[in-house]
């Protein structure tokens, strides 16, 4: 099941289900987004007709009330960072007023001078938990979708740390939606940058798992619906300038595209 956030025709702003979609998600005439009430942490009920797709406005499928993101976690990236694989998951936190959606911009701030893409899968909680086991990790799990995690690697180098590197507004674009009934332990991953393939790598590669992730991150901090974790980039990053069109696209899930604009 495909689950979306979107604008309808209406302007109002609603969760809905996402049918005719293509295996990696490709959009046909024939796609539509159904409403359905309330939230998509409980069962789903249809609110209304089908919409179809062309109508709609989507935006970042949850508003989190954090995300948890993940440094290091594929060899090659580290390596390409200069680094080594840490021995256990590296995570800090991005804020949610960094959070976009798809066809959103992502603004070049003026303190930053070498702004790069992060291709990511991100993994959606699903409800409220704490000290799971590795074993129960997948009832937490709503599902998986993309994201980008955006970076200022100068401020990141300079700093210290990367709470203003990887903070700023516009930094996480999600989407295009929530994907519930996929196995993402060998997904392919591809960063795009004007169509040119940057970052093209498989979950399968990463150091530290979805389910060892989970569990790990579980044992720090209590995890909401809703909330975010970004489970590390591949090799490949690189920078992004003005008049760029970036995607990250993952198989069994689709693809997010945003542009990229100088800050007005």
């Amino acid at each position: 099941m495909r689950i979306a956030r979107f604008a309808g025709p209406d302007g109002v702003v609603t969760f809905g289900t996402v049918d005719g979609v293509g295996p990696d998600g490709e959009i046909g005439d024939d796609t539509t987004v159904t409403p359905v009430l309330g939230h998509p942490f409980g069962p789903l009920e249809p609110a209304g007709p089908p919409v179809a797709f062309a109508d709609v406005r989507l935006l970042a499928p949850v508003l989190p009330s954090k995300i948890i993101a993940v440094g290091k976690n594929y060899a090659a990236h580290a390596a390409e960072m200069g680094g080594e694989v840490p021995l256990e998951p590296m995570i800090f936190l991005k804020p949610s007023t960094s959070v976009v959606g798809p066809g959103d911009r992502i603004d070049l701030p003026p303190q930053s001078e070498q702004v790069e893409h992060e291709a990511e899968l991100a993994i959606v909680i699903g409800r409220l938990c704490s000290q799971v086991p590795p074993r129960r990790v997948n009832e937490v799990i709503l599902g998986y979708t993309c994201a980008n995690d955006v970076t200022a690697r100068d401020l990141q180098k300079s700093d210290g740390q990367w709470g203003r590197a990887k903070g700023f507004d516009t930094f996480c674009p999600l989407g295009p939606w929530i994907v519930t009934d996929v196995d993402a332990s060998d997904l392919a991953i591809t960063g795009r940058v004007n169509g040119q393939v940057r970052q093209d790598a498989r979950t399968s590669d990463l150091v530290f798992g979805v389910e060892s992730l989970v569990a790990w991150i579980s044992q720090v901090m209590t995890l909401l619906p809703g909330d975010i974790i970004l489970t590390g980039t591949p090799a490949g990053v690189g920078p992004l300038v003005e008049g760029d069109s970036v995607s990250v696209s993952i198989s069994s899930i689709g693809t997010l595209t945003n542009r990229v604009v100088t800050r007005d």
